[in-house]
C-alpha cells in the first residue's frame, strides 16, 4: 500500500545549511527499506562548506538552484543548477555552496547516517 509522508524531518546542522529528510533513517525508519536509502531537500547558504568526509555511502546530488562545488582528491566539480554529480562509497569528499548558495536534493545509497559518513575534524 503507497505512504504518504506527509512533512519531512527537519534535521539541525551548523552554518546555515537546512536538511529536509523525507525518507530515511530519522523520517522513515520502519518503512521497510531498512535504511537502504535516504532522500533529503538541501538549503545552503552562500559560501556554506562542511568538514571533508569519506562516507560509506553512493550519494546522488541533483541541484536545484545554484551551485554545489564537490572538493575531492582529483580537485573540485562545480554542479549547476539542472546537474547532477554522483559520488561513490570510499570516496574522500567535501560539499560546500557556490556565491548564490544552493538547493539540491541529495539520495543515499544506503540510507545517511552519521556513522557512515566519516567526517574529518576541523582543525
Amino acid at each position: 500500500m503507497p505512504e504518504l509522508i506527509e512533512t519531512p524531518t527537519r534535521i539541525p546542522v551548523p552554518g546555515g545549511k537546512v536538511i529536509e529528510e523525507h525518507v530515511g533513517a530519522v523520517t522513515t525508519p520502519d518503512a521497510g527499506l531498512q535504511g537502504s536509502v535516504s532522500v533529503a531537500h538541501m538549503k545552503a547558504p552562500p559560501g556554506w562548506s562542511e568538514p571533508f568526509q569519506t562516507p560509506e555511502f553512493d550519494e546522488i546530488t541533483l541541484v536545484l538552484a545554484g551551485q554545489v562545488l564537490v572538493d575531492h582528491d582529483g580537485g573540485r566539480l562545480t554542479v549547476d543548477a539542472g546537474q547532477t554529480v554522483i559520488t561513490r562509497g570510499g570516496e574522500r569528499i567535501r560539499y560546500s555552496s557556490g556565491p548564490d548558495g544552493a538547493e539540491y536534493v541529495a539520495v543515499c545509497l544506503p540510507a545517511f547516517t552519521d556513522a557512515l559518513v566519516h567526517r574529518e575534524e576541523i582543525t
